[in-house]
């Protein structure tokens, strides 16, 4: 699996560009990538979500995307985990059984880094610090690749979650690694990432 590390704050609409090409190549036969990525301040309706749960957006862009899932914020001090995969093999073709490793794989890196969390499913599917959200999930099967993944917060501004509804469940609180381990960084973070996702003898690091 190759893993790529986005520099800087990528546009959401150009990093799902980027996503849907990299995809393509996977279901051609190329090799798997782990893309971890930090996004420009946006608020992504995936194709579950309600337009009216985004609210009036504040000045952030608001963006339709074809990930599963409903509204969720993507911005600075965030982590964007893309695993572009094949569901063949491990996996067997089935969804549920690939969203629930990556699920346990990020749960894992965060226990890694001494954050305890629990996943949820149903109407609260995510990973959960206490009573409050971690990180949220939403995947896409093309061709029998699955991509898009998981936003797991990091160091990011909360006080934009007050101003929608996130995966539309109201009132819900939102926590990050920062709250639980005042120390963690993003580099931390991606090491644990990879270390919990990435077979090593298979990974190569690129930029």
């Amino acid at each position: 699996m190759q893993i790529v590390i986005w520099p800087a704050l990528t546009p959401y609409l150009a990093g799902l560009e980027r996503l849907e090409t990299i995809a393509a190549q996977v279901a051609a036969g190329a090799p798997e990538v782990l893309i971890l990525a930090e996004h420009a301040p946006v608020l992504t309706v995936g194709s579950s979500g309600q337009l009216a749960d985004a609210g009036a957006g504040h000045g952030i862009p608001i963006v339709p995307t074809n990930r599963g899932g409903q509204v969720t914020y993507h911005g600075p001090g965030q982590r964007m985990i893309y695993p572009v995969v094949r569901l063949d093999g491990r996996w067997n073709h089935d969804i549920r059984c690939y969203m629930r490793w990556l699920q346990e794989r990020v749960q894992a890196a965060c226990g890694s880094l001494g954050v305890e969390s629990e996943l949820r499913t149903g109407t609260e599917l995510g990973l959960w610090g206490g009573n409050a959200k971690l990180a949220a999930f939403g995947v896409r099967v093309r061709k029998g690749v699955a991509f898009h993944g998981a936003c797991l917060n990091v160091s990011n501004d909360l006080k934009i979650y007050q101003q929608f509804t996130p995966c539309g469940l109201v009132g819900s609180q939102t926590t990050r690694l920062i709250d639980h381990v005042p120390e963690i960084h993003m580099a931390k973070v991606d090491a644990a990432l990879i270390a919990a996702m990435v077979p090593p003898t298979r990974a190569r690091l690129t930029r």
